[in-house]
């Protein structure tokens, strides 16, 4: 059974930082694409980063180029989010999603994903 589970979310100030985890059991980590996505409250799921197996990063959505950083770790089958200069807007519940390495970012509604991590940012 594979099991995708999201942690290190929570209450931050603005400007501050926070690292979100994903680690994911039940399948060959290795072989999957992984990405971050977020939705806040009365908006669309938005895509926020996507990596490669490789480790290779392919995509930031352009309102967190430059403070978001994603990176994978093969050996402890874990994604991370490194999330900088946390701004209100970044208020939402994150989610992290697995897909076969022949997308370069997970599909809505196919592959796995995680129940969500709320991340709030307060001004």
């Amino acid at each position: 059974q594979v099991q995708v589970v999201e942690t290190g979310g929570g209450l931050v100030q603005a400007g501050g930082s926070l690292r979100l985890s994903c680690t994911a059991s039940g399948l060959t980590f290795y072989d999957y694409n992984m990405g971050w996505f977020r939705q806040a409250p009365g908006k669309e799921r938005e895509r926020v980063s996507c990596i490669l197996w490789s480790g290779f990063a392919t995509y930031f959505s352009d309102s967190v180029k430059g403070r978001f950083t994603i990176s994978r770790d093969n050996a402890k089958n874990t994604l991370y989010l490194q999330m900088n200069i946390l701004k209100p807007e970044d208020t939402a519940m994150y989610y992290c999603a697995a897909d076969l390495r022949q997308y370069t970012c997970p599909r809505a509604g196919s592959g796995y994903w995680g129940q969500g991590n709320q991340v709030t940012v307060s001004s």
